[in-house]
């Protein structure tokens, strides 16, 4: 029987997006956003729902409140192709709600956890997770409920014989609690951007970072933004460009979505080059269209913008 390819432990939202904002916030005013945009939010789903639209079959376990937006959300997701079967519902949360004001290729984000923070290890489907070949999870500073938890769950996963991958995200309250020393051991891939990997060692460079990582982890898989990626493995480093979409909306999920190009390549066995090559033109496609899985939708237009962002690295 064939293995179903991925499965997302993480966090889930609704994000509420707005665009063309007229100045910044300020205590006791009130400014104005000429653009709404409602759509599938959380590091996690984005991941899993550009996974799906590349072709992998993908599962998703996680936790959302008996809501419109828990509604939305499952909807969503099993229209992108993502089995929803582990998500669970809570009669005491409301779903996460995330508020994204755009400004340019900047942003400022207010999130309302809700069911997130309730989620923990017994949420995870153990018994089923033999039917699946790799293991992400995402945002882990957000689920509470899993941080005690976080290495032994790793181990476990590694225990049953998938493949795993690990994007921390930011921690909101900044204390960057967690040990990667006794985790990243189990973790194939961890996936952090430079910004991440500097708070999380307290490092002042990225390359000191690095070095206080490197010994501990099997890939890493650094996110650089305009400047592409960096891959490191047995000692090994390459560095990937970034490729540049003509056209640019804003950067929400990019990340994420190079998290599905890049799995997806590791698990066709691919070399850590064209893991990232194809994370970045993955993130790239991102910023094509507002939020982090819109560009996602249409398949015959996500393979035609891959073939025009490919054609023109190749010819650059």
């Amino acid at each position: 029987m064939a293995k179903n390819d991925l499965l997302v432990v993480g966090e889930l939202n609704v994000d509420l997006i707005l665009n063309g904002i007229q100045g910044f916030p300020k205590i006791g005013k009130e400014i104005v956003a000429n653009d709404l945009t409602l759509t599938l939010g959380s590091s996690s789903a984005i991941m899993a729902a550009n996974a799906a639209a590349l072709g992998l079959s993908t599962g998703f376990a996680g936790m959302v409140g008996n809501d419109q937006f828990g509604d939305y959300i499952l909807e969503t997701l099993e229209d992108r192709n993502v089995s929803t079967a582990f998500v669970r519902r809570s009669d005491s949360h409301q779903t996460g709600v995330t508020v994204v004001m755009n400004y340019d290729e900047d942003r400022a984000n207010v999130t309302y956890c809700g069911a997130m923070e309730a989620m923990t290890s017994l949420d995870i489907p153990w018994f089923e997770m033999s039917d699946y070949r790799h293991f992400h999870l995402s945002n882990f500073f957000l689920q509470k409920g899993l941080h005690q938890e976080i290495t032994a769950i790793f181990k476990k996963v590694k225990s049953l014989g998938l493949t795993t991958s690990l994007d921390l995200q930011w921690d909101p309250a900044d204390v960057w609690n967690f040990d990667y020393k006794e985790c990243l051991p189990y973790v194939d891939v961890f996936m952090p951007n430079e910004a991440e990997i500097l708070r999380l060692t307290q490092e002042d460079s990225v390359e000191d970072a690095l070095k206080q990582v490197e010994p501990f982890a099997n890939t890493i898989a650094l996110k650089m933004g305009s400047k592409g990626s960096l891959g490191i493995k047995n000692g090994n480093r390459i560095q990937v460009s970034a490729f540049k979409a003509d056209v640019y909306v804003d950067s929400i999920g990019a990340g994420d979505s190079f998290n599905s190009g890049f799995i997806a390549k590791y698990l066709q066995g691919a070399e850590l080059a064209d893991c990232l090559l194809n994370g970045n033109l993955m993130g790239a496609i991102n910023t094509t269209m507002a939020g982090g899985t819109e560009a996602f939708k249409d398949k015959k237009a996500l393979q035609t913008k891959i073939e025009q962002l490919q054609h023109s690295k190749t010819t650059s």
